[in-house]
């Protein structure tokens, strides 16, 4: 009789796991949410998940840590407000660590385990390229914060950026610098390991050429070099006005400490990949309102919205925003507002408001993604330069040396 008994209570325990096992595995979703959890790009019922893409550690995370801290506050103001559809916003946060690798790896895993509905990032042109293609086979949207040279969006249908474009701004740039400061003879130096330098070099060479320049020396570097002594000491027999140099921040720092070990009184002009506080912290005095660079901001003429960003920024991180913490934190709040308009939080769904989104007032400025290329246009190009002040973070800011309005 006790075996019959124990029997049948064996019985009863295994069908009520299988039971619990059986719905717990169901999956569907229930009422007007989107809450598929079995694709990728579903939502988790009351969730909708966005993951960062951008360097928290290595040699480009000067602009993936400020990325972040405008991605974290968009998605907290959002949250704040009630949401998107009802739905809270969650931010997955890995630290690429600027390696093509780690972002891929990365990617696969917010797309396949942690279910995003798009990704924000990166700063790097290859790195968003890498994670674009990605995303593109997968149907996620990819909205980049700072990625600005060419094929982004080519990769496909879902890919965004609302960036100042290099292929835009350079020409911009080297009307200004040949015109208004007669610097007509240009040294180029272009960093051969370095896939942005190297795209960005025949943006600046074939705009030099067309402006009427002439470029009088053009050498090469390796990002991680530390000796710049023969490069420098060639470009300054060639007697040069003005150095190009497409590369990033660290680099530019110590060529310029050189230019400036070597008695030269010379400005150095580039891209957003010179945008670093370290490029002052390396470079000091070598750098200081020598160094210029083009960039989508700038916090020293604020619209309305910029001017309310930038109060809330400092209230949140106690230090002012850059480029990449304005332009991530737009990415989200135009990520929110085409799945707001699209009353759908499904990429298939939500991509097509983000490309016809017309002159949205960010705090990077106003973005319009053109109708037949996909990409954004913006009307401001600033030059920027490091300067020291001590009330500053880290003793250096960026103060505005030209701000230089054009037609879109």
């Amino acid at each position: 009789m006790k075996k019959n008994v124990m029997k049948k209570m064996v019985l009863l325990l295994c069908l009520a796991f299988m039971m619990c096992v059986v719905a717990g595995c169901g999956g569907e979703a229930t009422g007007d949410q989107p809450g598929v959890t079995d694709e990728p790009g579903a939502t988790s019922g009351d969730v909708i998940k966005l993951g960062y893409l951008g360097a928290k550690t290595g040699a480009v995370a000067n602009y993936g840590i400020p990325a972040e801290k405008g991605m974290i506050m968009a998605i907290e103001e959002i949250n704040a407000a009630g949401g998107v559809l009802g739905m809270q916003l969650e931010g997955i946060y890995e630290d690429n660590k600027g390696e093509t690798s780690e972002i891929a790896t990365i990617t696969q895993k917010y797309i396949t385990r942690d279910k995003v509905a798009a990704l924000v990032g990166d700063p790097c042109t290859g790195l968003t390229i890498a994670a674009a293609k990605i995303a593109q086979d997968n149907e996620i949207v990819l909205f980049s914060g700072g990625a600005t040279g060419t094929g982004v969006v080519e990769v496909g249908d879902y890919i965004f950026r609302n960036t100042l474009l290099d292929a835009y701004a350079g020409p911009i740039v080297v009307d200004w610098m040949i015109n208004e400061q007669g610097w007509t003879d240009v040294a180029v130096i272009t960093s051969m390991n370095n896939g942005y330098s190297t795209a960005l070099t025949p943006v600046f060479v074939d705009a030099i050429n067309a402006a009427g320049g002439n470029i009088v020396i053009e050498e090469s570097v390796n990002d991680g070099d530390i000796d710049y002594t023969a490069q420098v000491t060639n470009i300054k027999n060639a007697d040069p006005d003005v150095i190009v140099f497409t590369g990033y921040y660290t680099e530019a720092a110590l060529i310029m400490a050189e230019v400036q070990k070597k008695g030269m009184d010379i400005n150095m002009i580039g891209g957003d990949g010179l945008y670093g506080l370290d490029l002052g912290k390396l470079g000091g005095s070598a750098v200081e309102n020598k160094v210029m660079f083009y960039c989508g901001f700038s916090s020293d003429t604020p619209s309305p919205e910029t001017a309310a960003f930038i109060e809330a920024y400092r209230a949140r991180w106690n230090e002012d925003p850059d480029m990449f913490s304005a332009q991530y934190y737009d990415a989200v709040n135009i990520l929110a507002y085409a799945m707001t308009e699209a009353n759908s939080a499904d990429p298939k769904v939500f991509k097509d408001y983000i490309a016809t989104l017309d002159n949205y007032p960010g705090v990077s400025g106003a973005t319009t993604i053109d109708s037949e290329t996909r990409e954004p246009r913006k009307g401001t190009v600033f030059l920027q330069t490091p300067v020291q002040n001590p009330e500053a973070l880290e003793g250096w800011e960026f103060k505005l040396v030209e701000a230089i309005e054009v037609e879109v």
